[in-house]
């Protein structure tokens, strides 16, 4: 019990500072690149937080267990979109660019709208079963995935030259700080992750509790420290690029390369997971029209938040 006090309590501390340092050399980076910070968070950051989504859908796809790449990459949306894009606007309300506005936001959505078509076409048409991604299907995510990349490199408006950077770092400084940030965040997350789960159950908490709590958000653990750590510092481009390009990593990258493995079912999701989904980006598709304000506000990260919770409600309901 001690020890895994101990390592729960180092988990914690390796997150909070992985992700300080994450932030302060993916900003670094972004300057010296003379790139924009969304496009930092939207590649390294998105990328770098989406590593243990990563490792568990194509271990699932791997082992033939496709419930887990679908579940874990809905869930995972969820909790990016809904609670982390929530609690950030909550803690700094994160401004949308012009270019967040016509073009990343709905690219995402529209990213969110295929996966649901592809996914589950048959029982959209009322034809029944037989919903899922097919290898084929994999293999077109992974080449959108590339022409987004691409794309969001070539369209980028660039550095805001009005901002002073804090810290001064070169080049591979910067690129160290951001790797041992990563390394920091995700390590930390599973030492937490894990060792939470078996104080829990010390505790007489139940299995299904754990289940929908512990294990369904400590995969997107880095996303959530990121985010806030990168609003606690007034870089809100950075934490909404995080968010955007996590999703669209988890959907096009991590589902591309999973069903390109194997052929992905969605006999497990239902239509509660896919309305869910959905809503969350429309919500942040509105939010950048609500009032011309350009900007997702404290009240509009409340809904969100208490959106999420309500789902997490009525997945302990079912359970």
């Amino acid at each position: 019990m001690l020890i895994d006090v101990i390592l729960l309590i180092a988990g914690l501390v390796a997150i909070v500072l992985g992700a300080d340092w994450l932030v302060d050399g993916a900003s670094a980076i972004a300057r010296k690149l003379k790139v924009s910070e969304f496009v930092i968070g939207l590649t390294i950051v998105g990328f770098g937080t989406s590593c243990p989504e990563l490792v568990v859908s194509l271990t699932g796809a791997l082992a033939g267990n496709s419930d887990i790449s679908i579940g874990n990459v809905i869930g995972s949306n969820i909790f990016n979109t809904m609670l982390i894009l929530g609690i950030t606007a909550l803690v700094m309300p994160v401004t949308i660019t012009k270019s967040n506005k016509k073009r990343d936001i709905p690219i995402t959505l529209l990213v969110t709208f295929l996966l649901v078509f592809c996914g589950m076409s048959h029982t959209l048409a009322g034809l029944g079963a037989g919903d899922g991604l097919s290898r084929i299907e994999g293999f077109v995510f992974l080449a959108l995935f590339a022409i987004y990349i691409y794309s969001s490199f070539k369209n980028d408006e660039g550095i805001d030259e009005s901002e002073v950077p804090k810290k001064n770092l070169s080049l591979a400084a910067a690129m160290l700080l951001t790797i041992i940030g990563l390394a920091g965040l995700i390590i930390g997350g599973h030492f937490f992750v894990g060792s939470a789960v078996k104080v829990a159950h010390m505790l007489g908490v139940s299995d299904k509790f754990i289940a929908i709590t512990l294990l369904a958000g400590g995969t997107s653990l880095p996303e959530l420290a990121a985010c806030v750590v990168a609003a606690t510092k007034k870089k809100g481009q950075l934490a909404l690029g995080n968010i955007l390009g996590s999703n669209i990593f988890n959907i096009l990258l991590i589902l591309g390369s999973s069903a390109a493995i194997s052929p992905l079912s969605f006999s497990e999701i239902n239509l509660v997971d896919v309305l869910t989904v959905v809503a969350s980006m429309i919500l942040v598709w509105m939010s950048s029209y609500t009032f011309k304000k350009d900007r997702i506000d404290r009240y509009e990260g409340a809904i969100l938040v208490l959106g999420f919770i309500a789902y997490y409600v009525w997945l302990f309901i079912k359970l």
